[in-house]
């Protein structure tokens, strides 16, 4: 069930997301921002659908904030990837977008995937003003020096620090890097519904916090061919992750330990949050 659904996610949110691309004027930056959206996992927009069919609302109606989490998610890998900070040549197994075309492509690129983001948080279909406003205000914090940003300076600062990071030190790194824009996205259903989403934040930490220490996992052995990217970077740079302070079998634990607490938290949702739950499982046994 899982399985399939994430498959059709990805199949609306990209032509979702090809749409908001097409009517952007030809050029460079258009061609470079669609490169930049293609493939990936969706995890993030299909949280955002799956938490607003918690509150009988339809996918068409929750879809702009779908694609716009992606579209954020895409600025930060573009940014990310660039010589300044990670340096990565390979993304999904593509040329990176500063690699295919130039750095200033990819700056321009990832700023306008930003703006696109919080555009598309504007759509009417979201509902009231309130409610998207509220999407506005949540991704705004989500991403900003409170969220995934503060979590990339938290990364950088971390190469040039004297001492690696303690464990404490990089689960706070990793809940801004990565869990963030997690969190946002597990949220999103019940703000578009104009709902309490608290009880959706105890399972987005626990999410957030699993998916990356699955990530420290796979830069230890995982299959590049299947990853998309180059691995075991981190190790070669001296950077402390979840295996490095855990060991490979203790991460483990800590991962699953982590996605036994994001089930138990859908349980006032019963039978209707399954498929969150299997999306749960599915961040610790994927290979990509």
């Amino acid at each position: 069930m899982f399985a399939q659904r994430l498959k059709d996610v990805q199949v609306a949110v990209q032509a979702a997301l090809d749409q908001a691309v097409a009517r952007l004027p030809e050029g460079a930056l258009r061609d470079a921002m669609g490169y930049a959206l293609s493939g990936g996992k969706r995890l993030r927009a299909f949280l955002v659908l799956e938490s607003a069919a918690l509150y009988g609302i339809a996918p068409a109606a929750a879809m702009p904030a779908a694609a716009a989490v992606e579209a954020l998610h895409a600025y930060s890998l573009v940014h990310d990837d660039m010589p300044c900070m990670d340096d990565d040549a390979l993304r999904r197994g593509q040329p990176t977008v500063h690699v295919k075309w130039d750095e200033a492509t990819a700056v321009l690129a990832g700023d306008a995937l930003q703006t696109l983001a919080f555009e598309l948080l504007c759509a009417p279909e979201l509902g009231a003003a309130e409610h998207r406003l509220a999407l506005v205000a949540r991704l705004a914090k989500a991403s900003g020096a409170e969220g995934m940003v503060y979590g990339q300076a938290l990364d950088i600062a971390a190469e040039t620090a004297p001492a690696p990071l303690t464990l404490a030190e990089i689960t706070r790194l990793q809940a801004g890097k990565t869990g963030a824009l997690i969190a946002f996205s597990a949220e999103a259903g019940a703000l578009i519904a104009g709902a309490d989403p608290a009880p959706l934040a105890a399972y987005a930490g626990a999410l957030g916090l699993a998916f990356q220490i699955a990530d420290d996992i796979l830069d230890v052995e995982g299959d590049a061919a299947l990853v998309g990217k180059q691995l075991g970077k981190d190790a070669e740079a001296g950077k402390a992750t979840f295996v490095s302070l855990l060991g490979l079998e203790g991460a483990r634990a800590r991962a699953q330990e982590l996605i036994d607490e994001a089930e138990a938290a859908l349980a006032p949702f019963g039978d209707r949050a399954e498929i969150l739950r299997q999306a749960a499982r599915f961040v610790i046994a994927r290979e990509t």
